[in-house]
């Protein structure tokens, strides 16, 4: 009885790249202490911040104040009131934590990335860090929005309102409840080229569904317009619009990502074809 003959390996063959990501594995108990000790830093960054912020609490309502001096007509008789004896010492913890959330974002979003990027494969990595940069701009984006165009429009809209027996005396805590959403919603609600341009890379959308749901989009930019603002136009138009513009700018955004993968993946066909 003969012995089959051994196999000789084919030397064509080329063996298969190793993944970067293997060995990377952890249990599920290590990711829960890995986000928790992420969560601690985040928040000893915002408790530091509010306590510092806290010390500048004046300086903070200075400036939140400006776009109402440039609303009303004589800048040098603006009061603002409170009703209650604690009202303005809770204003002002609420400034001091606005102002630790407005400064400690680039820590949150560098931990959240921290936290992620074990996971990623290095060309995922360095797709993750531009939108990772983009986040905060336009955010700050928003915020300028808010703070130079819109809020002093609704204000002027709100004043002019005023008559001879009934003047507006505003609460303190009413103005900068009012200030303090509108950024925070602004800047929340202008992440939307960053979010569908990074689902683009992922490939879980495409140029053309941003198309067939324009539609769809308007709608739903009106309502969370009509949700996010007080129930004046001025606010409600003043995010409407912007928001809009963003919406067509991500259709730009997300048709130059598939020109860039359709490019690459020609490239990488011609290499492989020669």
């Amino acid at each position: 009885m003969t012995s089959p003959a051994p196999q000789l390996e084919n030397p064509n063959k080329t063996e298969e790249p190793e993944d970067e990501l293997a060995g990377s594995e952890a249990p599920l108990l290590d990711h829960l202490i890995e986000l928790r000790k992420r969560l601690i830093y985040c928040a000893i960054a915002i408790v530091v911040l509010t306590i510092g912020c806290f010390l500048f609490a004046g300086q903070i309502f200075d400036l939140l104040l400006v776009p109402y001096r440039r609303a009303v007509a004589n800048p040098d008789e603006l009061q603002l009131i409170y009703t209650a004896p604690q009202e303005f010492f809770f204003t002002q913890l609420n400034l001091a934590l606005f102002g630790a959330l407005f400064l400690g974002f680039p820590v949150i979003a560098t931990q959240i990335y921290m936290f992620v990027a074990p996971g990623l494969y290095k060309n995922e990595r360095r797709a993750f860090l531009p939108y990772l940069v983009a986040t905060p701009i336009f955010f700050l984006l928003g915020a300028a929005m808010v703070y130079f165009v819109v809020l002093p429009m609704a204000l002027h809209f709100f004043a002019g309102m005023q008559t001879n027996e009934i003047k507006m005396l505003t609460s303190v805590s009413e103005y900068l409840g009012l200030a303090m959403t509108l950024i925070i919603a602004f800047g929340i609600c202008f992440q939307l080229p960053v979010i569908l341009t990074l689902l683009a890379r992922i490939d879980l959308i495409n140029s053309g569904h941003l198309k067939k749901g324009r539609r769809y989009a308007i709608v739903a930019i009106l309502i969370l317009a009509a949700l996010l603002t007080p129930p004046d136009p001025i606010s409600q138009i003043g995010l409407a619009t912007p928001l809009y513009l963003l919406y067509e700018l991500s259709i730009l955004s997300v048709r130059w990502v598939e020109r860039s993968r359709a490019q690459k993946l020609a490239a990488e066909a011609a290499e492989q074809s020669n």
